[in-house]
């Protein structure tokens, strides 16, 4: 089963998107401590930015976690 914000997350990580999901109380963001490369930035911008809050939160889902030890950034 094909899903669009799955999609999105790992087109967006395929370009080197380093953003981290972050999930509190069901409430959902990202951080983006090192920043992106140019491809993966335009890629969010265009792609992701744009959505709605709620499908923004979805594709947040698809990225690594902050609680996922091995993709945390200091890990790295």
């Amino acid at each position: 089963m094909e899903n669009a914000s799955k999609n999105l997350a790992e087109e967006y990580r395929r370009r080197g998107g380093r953003r981290i999901a972050v999930i509190d109380d069901n409430l959902g963001s990202s951080r983006d401590w090192e920043g992106d490369p140019p491809e993966a930035a335009n890629f969010w911008n265009e792609q992701i930015a744009s959505l709605s809050d709620r499908e923004i939160r979805d594709v947040q889902t698809f990225l690594p976690s902050i609680s996922d030890e091995r993709d945390e950034p200091a890990s790295k």
